[in-house]
Protein backbone atom coordinates (compact mmCIF):
# COMPACT_ATOMS: atom_id res chain seq x y z
CA UNK A 1 0.00 0.00 0.00
CA UNK A 2 1.15 3.61 -0.39
CA UNK A 3 3.29 4.85 2.45
CA UNK A 4 3.85 8.23 3.98
CA UNK A 5 4.94 10.20 6.99
CA UNK A 6 7.19 8.38 9.43
CA UNK A 7 7.89 5.47 7.07
CA UNK A 8 9.87 7.70 4.76
CA UNK A 9 12.35 8.55 7.45
CA UNK A 10 13.47 4.93 7.85
CA UNK A 11 13.47 3.89 4.19
CA UNK A 12 16.79 2.44 3.11
CA UNK A 13 16.18 1.57 -0.56
CA UNK A 14 14.52 4.05 -2.90
CA UNK A 15 13.75 3.18 -6.54
CA UNK A 16 12.38 5.69 -9.05
CA UNK A 17 10.10 4.48 -11.87
CA UNK A 18 7.48 7.23 -12.22
CA UNK A 19 6.15 6.05 -15.57
CA UNK A 20 3.23 3.99 -16.94
CA UNK A 21 1.89 0.44 -16.84
CA UNK A 22 4.16 -1.02 -19.52
CA UNK A 23 7.17 0.72 -18.01
CA UNK A 24 6.51 -0.84 -14.63
CA UNK A 25 6.09 -4.31 -16.12
CA UNK A 26 9.37 -4.08 -18.03
CA UNK A 27 11.12 -3.18 -14.77
CA UNK A 28 9.73 -6.16 -12.82
CA UNK A 29 12.83 -8.37 -13.27
CA UNK A 30 15.09 -5.57 -11.98
CA UNK A 31 12.76 -4.83 -9.07
CA UNK A 32 12.62 -8.50 -8.08
CA UNK A 33 16.41 -8.62 -8.26
CA UNK A 34 16.63 -5.67 -5.86
CA UNK A 35 14.27 -7.45 -3.46
CA UNK A 36 16.52 -10.49 -3.47
CA UNK A 37 19.70 -8.44 -3.13
CA UNK A 38 18.46 -6.30 -0.21
CA UNK A 39 16.08 -8.48 1.81
CA UNK A 40 16.67 -6.61 5.08
CA UNK A 41 16.12 -3.08 3.78
CA UNK A 42 12.90 -1.14 3.73
CA UNK A 43 12.12 -0.80 0.02
CA UNK A 44 10.16 2.03 -1.58
CA UNK A 45 9.17 2.30 -5.22
CA UNK A 46 8.23 5.78 -6.44
CA UNK A 47 5.58 5.12 -9.09
CA UNK A 48 2.21 6.65 -10.07
CA UNK A 49 -0.53 6.06 -7.49
CA UNK A 50 -2.73 4.05 -9.87
CA UNK A 51 -0.02 1.39 -10.22
CA UNK A 52 0.04 0.56 -6.48
CA UNK A 53 -2.13 -2.60 -6.86
CA UNK A 54 0.22 -3.93 -9.51
CA UNK A 55 3.28 -3.12 -7.39
CA UNK A 56 1.75 -5.13 -4.52
CA UNK A 57 1.11 -8.08 -6.84
CA UNK A 58 4.28 -8.09 -8.96
CA UNK A 59 6.90 -7.05 -6.39
CA UNK A 60 5.41 -7.45 -2.90
CA UNK A 61 8.81 -6.71 -1.41
CA UNK A 62 8.25 -3.04 -2.30
CA UNK A 63 5.94 -0.46 -0.81
CA UNK A 64 4.47 1.94 -3.33
CA UNK A 65 5.25 5.62 -2.83
CA UNK A 66 2.73 7.63 -4.84
CA UNK A 67 4.60 9.70 -7.41
CA UNK A 68 3.37 12.00 -10.18
CA UNK A 69 4.04 10.49 -13.59
CA UNK A 70 6.69 12.38 -15.53
CA UNK A 71 9.19 11.75 -18.29
CA UNK A 72 12.59 13.20 -19.03
CA UNK A 73 12.51 15.81 -21.77
CA UNK A 74 8.87 16.60 -21.02
CA UNK A 75 7.26 17.18 -17.64
CA UNK A 76 9.52 17.73 -14.65
CA UNK A 77 9.20 16.21 -11.17
CA UNK A 78 6.97 18.10 -8.79
CA UNK A 79 9.12 19.87 -6.12
CA UNK A 80 6.54 18.91 -3.48
CA UNK A 81 7.06 15.27 -4.38
CA UNK A 82 10.83 15.62 -4.20
CA UNK A 83 10.50 16.86 -0.62
CA UNK A 84 8.70 13.64 0.37
CA UNK A 85 11.54 11.38 -0.67
CA UNK A 86 13.65 9.75 2.05
CA UNK A 87 17.14 11.05 2.74
CA UNK A 88 20.20 8.85 2.96
CA UNK A 89 18.78 5.80 1.19
CA UNK A 90 20.41 3.60 -1.40
CA UNK A 91 18.88 5.17 -4.51
CA UNK A 92 18.32 3.32 -7.80
CA UNK A 93 17.30 5.17 -10.95
CA UNK A 94 15.14 2.86 -13.06
CA UNK A 95 13.43 5.89 -14.57
CA UNK A 96 15.86 7.07 -17.22
CA UNK A 97 19.37 8.19 -18.05
CA UNK A 98 19.06 11.63 -16.39
CA UNK A 99 19.79 14.40 -15.86
CA UNK A 100 16.46 15.30 -14.19
CA UNK A 101 15.92 11.90 -12.60
CA UNK A 102 19.54 11.86 -11.42
CA UNK A 103 19.16 15.31 -9.86
CA UNK A 104 15.98 14.29 -8.10
CA UNK A 105 17.65 11.32 -6.44
CA UNK A 106 20.93 13.09 -5.72
CA UNK A 107 18.97 15.78 -3.88
CA UNK A 108 18.05 13.11 -1.32
CA UNK A 109 21.75 12.78 -0.40
CA UNK A 110 21.73 9.02 -0.99
CA UNK A 111 24.24 6.59 0.43
CA UNK A 112 24.83 5.64 -3.18
CA UNK A 113 23.18 6.26 -6.54
CA UNK A 114 22.90 3.31 -8.93
CA UNK A 115 22.24 4.82 -12.34
CA UNK A 116 23.34 5.00 -15.95
CA UNK A 117 25.88 7.54 -17.21
CA UNK A 118 27.36 8.34 -13.81
CA UNK A 119 31.01 8.18 -12.77
CA UNK A 120 30.70 4.55 -11.63
CA UNK A 121 27.68 3.48 -13.66
CA UNK A 122 27.48 1.81 -17.09
CA UNK A 123 26.79 3.70 -20.29
CA UNK A 124 23.26 4.01 -21.65
CA UNK A 125 22.49 2.01 -24.82
CA UNK A 126 19.68 3.63 -26.78
CA UNK A 127 18.95 0.47 -28.79
CA UNK A 128 18.75 -1.90 -25.84
CA UNK A 129 15.53 -3.72 -24.94
CA UNK A 130 13.87 -2.04 -21.98
CA UNK A 131 13.79 -5.22 -19.86
CA UNK A 132 17.44 -6.02 -20.51
CA UNK A 133 18.50 -2.40 -19.91
CA UNK A 134 17.61 -2.31 -16.23
CA UNK A 135 18.95 -5.79 -15.53
CA UNK A 136 22.27 -4.77 -17.10
CA UNK A 137 22.42 -1.73 -14.84
CA UNK A 138 22.15 -3.97 -11.78
CA UNK A 139 24.54 -6.59 -13.15
CA UNK A 140 27.13 -3.84 -13.60
CA UNK A 141 26.80 -3.27 -9.84
CA UNK A 142 27.17 -6.99 -9.03
CA UNK A 143 23.45 -7.47 -8.39
CA UNK A 144 22.22 -10.63 -10.17
CA UNK A 145 19.17 -9.95 -12.35
CA UNK A 146 17.30 -12.24 -14.75
CA UNK A 147 15.51 -10.51 -17.68
CA UNK A 148 13.27 -13.60 -18.05
CA UNK A 149 11.74 -13.09 -14.60
CA UNK A 150 8.70 -11.31 -16.05
CA UNK A 151 5.71 -13.40 -15.17
CA UNK A 152 2.64 -12.72 -13.04
CA UNK A 153 -0.41 -14.65 -11.91
CA UNK A 154 -3.70 -12.74 -11.86
CA UNK A 155 -5.44 -13.46 -8.54
CA UNK A 156 -8.86 -15.04 -8.95
CA UNK A 157 -8.48 -15.45 -12.70
CA UNK A 158 -9.42 -18.62 -14.55
CA UNK A 159 -7.22 -18.90 -17.65
CA UNK A 160 -9.30 -20.25 -20.52
CA UNK A 161 -6.55 -21.16 -22.96
CA UNK A 162 -7.27 -21.41 -26.70
CA UNK A 163 -11.02 -21.59 -26.07
CA UNK A 164 -11.03 -18.17 -24.48
CA UNK A 165 -12.16 -15.01 -26.26
CA UNK A 166 -10.04 -12.84 -28.49
CA UNK A 167 -9.39 -9.63 -26.58
CA UNK A 168 -8.85 -6.55 -28.74
CA UNK A 169 -7.25 -3.57 -27.01
CA UNK A 170 -7.12 -0.75 -29.58
CA UNK A 171 -6.03 2.18 -27.42
CA UNK A 172 -2.57 3.64 -26.91
CA UNK A 173 -1.18 6.72 -25.22
CA UNK A 174 -0.55 8.61 -28.46
CA UNK A 175 -2.33 8.72 -31.85
CA UNK A 176 0.85 7.56 -33.60
CA UNK A 177 0.35 4.09 -32.07
CA UNK A 178 -3.40 3.79 -32.69
CA UNK A 179 -4.45 1.59 -35.60
CA UNK A 180 -7.67 2.75 -37.36
CA UNK A 181 -11.05 1.81 -35.89
CA UNK A 182 -12.23 0.30 -39.20
CA UNK A 183 -9.32 -2.14 -39.22
CA UNK A 184 -9.89 -3.27 -35.65
CA UNK A 185 -13.55 -3.82 -36.49
CA UNK A 186 -12.52 -5.93 -39.49
CA UNK A 187 -10.26 -8.03 -37.25
CA UNK A 188 -13.15 -8.51 -34.83
CA UNK A 189 -15.40 -9.67 -37.67
CA UNK A 190 -12.72 -12.07 -38.88
CA UNK A 191 -12.31 -13.59 -35.44
CA UNK A 192 -16.07 -14.01 -35.07
CA UNK A 193 -16.15 -15.75 -38.45
CA UNK A 194 -13.70 -18.27 -36.99
CA UNK A 195 -16.19 -18.98 -34.21
CA UNK A 196 -14.35 -17.03 -31.54
CA UNK A 197 -15.92 -14.72 -28.99
CA UNK A 198 -14.50 -11.18 -29.23
CA UNK A 199 -14.18 -8.63 -26.42
CA UNK A 200 -12.89 -5.06 -26.68
CA UNK A 201 -11.03 -3.55 -23.74
CA UNK A 202 -9.81 -0.11 -22.80
CA UNK A 203 -9.88 2.56 -20.13
CA UNK A 204 -13.05 4.39 -19.14
CA UNK A 205 -12.08 7.25 -21.46
CA UNK A 206 -11.71 4.75 -24.33
CA UNK A 207 -15.21 3.34 -23.95
CA UNK A 208 -16.53 5.35 -26.95
CA UNK A 209 -13.64 4.01 -29.05
CA UNK A 210 -14.43 0.44 -28.00
CA UNK A 211 -18.14 1.05 -28.68
CA UNK A 212 -17.41 2.17 -32.26
CA UNK A 213 -15.38 -0.96 -32.90
CA UNK A 214 -18.03 -3.22 -31.37
CA UNK A 215 -20.81 -1.56 -33.38
CA UNK A 216 -18.97 -1.75 -36.70
CA UNK A 217 -18.03 -5.37 -36.03
CA UNK A 218 -21.59 -6.33 -35.14
CA UNK A 219 -20.64 -7.30 -31.59
CA UNK A 220 -23.16 -7.22 -28.75
CA UNK A 221 -22.97 -4.29 -26.35
CA UNK A 222 -21.70 -6.67 -23.67
CA UNK A 223 -18.51 -7.16 -25.70
CA UNK A 224 -17.42 -3.62 -24.80
CA UNK A 225 -15.35 -4.08 -21.64
CA UNK A 226 -13.65 -0.69 -21.75
CA UNK A 227 -13.78 0.92 -18.32
CA UNK A 228 -15.45 -2.19 -16.88
CA UNK A 229 -12.60 -3.13 -14.53
CA UNK A 230 -12.34 -1.28 -11.23
CA UNK A 231 -8.55 -1.34 -11.10
CA UNK A 232 -5.46 -2.89 -12.61
CA UNK A 233 -6.09 -6.22 -10.91
CA UNK A 234 -9.42 -6.39 -12.75
CA UNK A 235 -7.62 -5.69 -16.01
CA UNK A 236 -5.16 -8.48 -15.21
CA UNK A 237 -8.07 -10.88 -14.76
CA UNK A 238 -9.59 -9.80 -18.07
CA UNK A 239 -6.34 -10.38 -19.96
CA UNK A 240 -5.64 -13.65 -18.14
CA UNK A 241 -9.03 -15.00 -19.20
CA UNK A 242 -8.45 -14.33 -22.89
CA UNK A 243 -7.49 -16.97 -25.41
CA UNK A 244 -5.38 -14.41 -27.24
CA UNK A 245 -4.80 -10.65 -27.29
CA UNK A 246 -4.53 -8.28 -30.25
CA UNK A 247 -3.39 -4.82 -29.24
CA UNK A 248 -1.40 -1.71 -29.90
CA UNK A 249 2.09 -1.12 -28.53
CA UNK A 250 0.86 -0.32 -25.03
CA UNK A 251 0.73 -1.60 -21.45
CA UNK A 252 -1.73 -4.42 -22.19
CA UNK A 253 0.87 -5.97 -24.52
CA UNK A 254 3.21 -6.28 -21.53
CA UNK A 255 0.38 -7.73 -19.43
CA UNK A 256 -0.14 -10.44 -22.06
CA UNK A 257 3.57 -11.25 -21.89
CA UNK A 258 3.57 -11.37 -18.09
CA UNK A 259 0.46 -13.58 -18.02
CA UNK A 260 1.61 -15.90 -20.85
CA UNK A 261 -1.44 -15.12 -22.97
CA UNK A 262 -0.68 -15.43 -26.71
CA UNK A 263 -0.64 -12.01 -28.35
CA UNK A 264 -0.25 -10.07 -31.55
CA UNK A 265 1.15 -6.57 -30.96
CA UNK A 266 1.07 -3.85 -33.64
CA UNK A 267 4.14 -1.62 -33.70
CA UNK A 268 4.42 1.60 -35.66
CA UNK A 269 7.00 4.24 -34.74
CA UNK A 270 8.87 2.08 -32.21
CA UNK A 271 11.17 -0.86 -32.89
CA UNK A 272 9.86 -3.99 -31.10
CA UNK A 273 13.48 -4.91 -30.44
CA UNK A 274 13.30 -2.25 -27.72
CA UNK A 275 9.75 -2.66 -26.40
CA UNK A 276 8.37 -5.85 -27.91
CA UNK A 277 7.67 -9.27 -26.40
CA UNK A 278 10.65 -11.52 -25.65
CA UNK A 279 11.93 -13.11 -28.89
CA UNK A 280 12.23 -16.55 -27.28
CA UNK A 281 8.44 -16.81 -26.73
CA UNK A 282 6.83 -17.67 -30.08
CA UNK A 283 3.32 -17.32 -28.63
CA UNK A 284 3.82 -13.53 -28.83
CA UNK A 285 4.08 -11.94 -32.28
CA UNK A 286 5.19 -8.38 -33.02
CA UNK A 287 4.05 -6.91 -36.35
CA UNK A 288 6.22 -4.05 -37.59
CA UNK A 289 6.87 -2.49 -40.99
CA UNK A 290 10.53 -1.90 -40.13
CA UNK A 291 10.70 1.90 -39.92
CA UNK A 292 10.82 4.09 -36.82
CA UNK A 293 9.05 7.41 -36.36
CA UNK A 294 7.76 9.83 -33.75
CA UNK A 295 6.02 7.83 -30.98
CA UNK A 296 4.27 11.00 -29.79
CA UNK A 297 2.92 12.20 -33.15
CA UNK A 298 -0.72 13.25 -33.43
CA UNK A 299 -1.54 10.93 -36.37
CA UNK A 300 -1.12 7.18 -36.96
CA UNK A 301 2.44 6.32 -37.90
CA UNK A 302 2.89 5.52 -41.63
CA UNK A 303 4.57 2.23 -40.72
CA UNK A 304 1.66 1.25 -38.50
CA UNK A 305 -0.71 1.89 -41.40
CA UNK A 306 1.28 -0.53 -43.57
CA UNK A 307 0.06 -3.37 -41.34
CA UNK A 308 -3.09 -4.78 -42.92
CA UNK A 309 -6.12 -6.56 -41.51
CA UNK A 310 -5.07 -9.86 -43.06
CA UNK A 311 -1.63 -9.51 -41.48
CA UNK A 312 -3.25 -9.39 -38.04
CA UNK A 313 -5.74 -12.18 -38.74
CA UNK A 314 -3.01 -14.44 -40.12
CA UNK A 315 -0.82 -13.76 -37.07
CA UNK A 316 -3.69 -14.52 -34.70
CA UNK A 317 -4.39 -17.76 -36.53
CA UNK A 318 -0.74 -18.83 -36.34
CA UNK A 319 -0.20 -18.19 -32.62
CA UNK A 320 1.02 -21.33 -30.83
CA UNK A 321 0.07 -22.17 -27.29
CA UNK A 322 2.56 -21.26 -24.53
CA UNK A 323 4.80 -23.90 -23.03
CA UNK A 324 3.78 -24.97 -19.51
CA UNK A 325 4.37 -22.31 -16.90
CA UNK A 326 7.39 -22.91 -14.73
CA UNK A 327 5.93 -20.68 -12.04
CA UNK A 328 6.69 -17.03 -11.31
CA UNK A 329 9.46 -16.19 -8.94
CA UNK A 330 8.14 -14.68 -5.74
CA UNK A 331 9.81 -11.62 -4.32
CA UNK A 332 10.52 -11.56 -0.57
CA UNK A 333 7.83 -9.91 1.55
CA UNK A 334 8.44 -6.36 2.72
CA UNK A 335 10.03 -6.15 6.13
Amino acid sequence: MPVGGDVLAVASLLVLRALGLGDLLTAVPALRALCAAFPDRRRLLAAPRGLAPLVALAVPGFEALAAPAWVGGGARPDPAFAERLPRGALAVNLHGRGPDSHRLLLATRPQRLIAFDTADGPAWDEDEHEVVRWCRLLLACDIPADPADLELVAPGASPRGPGGPTLIHPGAASPSRRWPVERWAAVARGERARGREVLVSGSASERPLAARIAERAGLPASANRAGATADLVGLLRLVAGAGRVACADTGVAHLATALRVPSVVLFGPTDPARWGPPPDRPWHTALWAGATGDPHADAPDPGLLRIGVEDVLDALSALPEPTPRSGPRVAPSAR
